[in-house]
């Protein structure tokens, strides 16, 4: 190439991305594009993020077949993808070099020269669309490649002309290792990924190399054990958020308001203002006070910080709230492992409904299997639950479980084979004053056109 491109580490100008409108996926191909490469993608579902790639001026083709393999230097694939992917294998055989999406994200992430990588088994998501809000507030201009949907910036990611960048960095088979941010937040660290991490000691060691790759600053929850672990031989500057003594930003006088939380934060000792959160659930405390110190190591002015946390309302599928539907309200949320079911049943009990239907679809087999018991646990905080079949992903079903097994450990269970019968359990089931939740990182989502459609039948 005769003109140096922001990512020259790339050595390709014409890039093709398989599954283009994957929330991943589309925020990378944005900011390659802002910076004059030729993007080409595939994708096999119309979504509105395929519709915003292909208003950018990037042609996406519906299916992935060997004949979108044609002018390019360079195809990027998902995580997701097969080995036996039809447009994967049309480039090896024409020599054209492949990428994963990981990779790719770490080049693009690491010529940020204030990238800030934010990683955790929970919470993810929400805490950089929220860092990325206080940035935009800040006036940093700030580049961003997010896990979900933000309505401020019309999507999952954002291209700024400043040196500034949120980056969600996922650990996902080691997915952050690719990633040498300047500042990391680390949100928390718990069991995830058994399939690929194994146990527990396995993912901390992973966490703490990412740590270390941090150049600049790694912000901790000094309140989790398992965080504490992580940082413990950190060559990096360490700053601790938290409520326990020894933390340089602390949550004091916590307060609780149906679903929604306030506290004092203090930094150094010093009162600093007040957090009033518009996002629910007492996780949200640590979310946001994690964020609140990784701004001002950003040199963020606290006044901005706190007036961007306090007017947050949250990103797409975290707690989304859908409506109202014959006198029950639905929310949508990502929350798919034990923990994270428990803590969004825990915030939906806070409003103050009749009755908890969760809707859950589980994700993975290998995460069903080795997490079954928790996983009945969380649901059975619910009075009642809706259960559609395990989405498989990118696994086969080679443990022998299906969400009957689950099924037979949670009380009150109505199992379903797909998204309209889980709809038709909803309109049978849900009474007014109820709290619908569907929840799981998969598609679930898509039950709601099914409900929407029986009841304005």
């Amino acid at each position: 190439m005769s003109e140096i491109y922001r990512f020259d580490a790339l050595k390709a100008r014409k890039i093709h991305f398989i599954g283009i409108g994957g929330s991943g996926m589309y925020p990378l191909a944005q900011i390659l594009h802002s910076e004059g490469y030729q993007i080409t993608g595939s994708d096999n579902n119309p979504s509105p993020t395929v519709d915003a790639v292909r208003e950018m001026g990037i042609p996406v083709t519906m299916g992935h077949s060997p004949e979108n393999i044609v002018d390019c230097e360079l195809v990027v694939y998902t995580a997701a993808l097969l080995e036996d992917n039809p447009e994967l294998l049309a480039a090896k055989a024409k020599g054209i070099p492949t990428m994963p999406r990981a990779k790719l994200l770490g080049i693009v992430a690491n010529s940020y020269e204030n990238a800030v990588g934010i990683c955790g088994t929970h919470g993810k998501t929400t805490s950089t669309s929220m860092l990325t809000e206080i940035f935009l507030k800040a006036g940093k201009d700030p580049s961003a490649v997010i896990g979900g949907k933000l309505a401020s910036i019309g999507g999952s990611g954002r291209v700024g002309k400043s040196e500034y960048m949120t980056c969600e960095a996922d650990e996902f088979r080691d997915t952050f290792l690719n990633i040498y941010p300047a500042y990391s937040l680390i949100l928390n660290v718990d069991e995830d990924h058994l399939e690929y991490f194994k146990n527990l000691e396995n993912i901390i060691k992973s966490f703490a190399q990412f740590a270390n790759q941090t150049k600049k600053a790694v912000i901790a929850n000094g309140d989790d054990a398992n965080t504490l672990k992580v940082v413990k031989s950190c060559k990096t500057d360490v700053v601790l958020f938290g409520t326990s003594a020894g933390c340089r930003f602390q949550a004091r006088n916590i307060s609780e308001n149906g679903p929604y939380f306030s506290f004092e934060l203090y930094s150094d000792g010093k009162l600093t203002g007040n957090i009033d959160l518009k996002i629910p659930g007492k996780h949200n405390v640590m979310n946001s006070l994690g964020v609140l110190a990784a701004a001002d190591q950003c040199s963020v002015e606290i006044k901005d910080a706190i007036e961007a946390v306090n007017a947050f309302q949250g990103a797409g599928r975290r707690f989304e709230t859908i409506g109202k539907f014959n006198g029950f309200t639905l929310i949508d949320d990502y929350a798919h492992n034990p923990t994270e079911l428990a803590a969004t049943i825990s915030a939906a009990k806070l409003i103050g409904c009749k009755r908890i239907v969760a809707v859950f679809q589980p994700v993975t087999f290998s995460r069903t299997k080795l997490m079954l018991d928790g996983l009945a646990d969380s649901l059975n905080m619910a009075d009642q639950t809706i259960l559609l079949p395990i989405m498989g992903a990118r696994e086969i079903n080679t443990y022998g479980v299906s969400s009957a097994d689950l099924a037979a450990k949670i009380k009150n269970c109505v199992l379903t084979d797909g998204f309209e019968s889980a709809a038709k359990a909803i309109k049978e089931n849900a009474a007014p004053g109820d709290l619908v939740l569907t929840l799981g990182c998969g598609d679930v989502y898509k039950v709601i056109p099914y409900l929407k459609d029986l009841i304005n039948a």
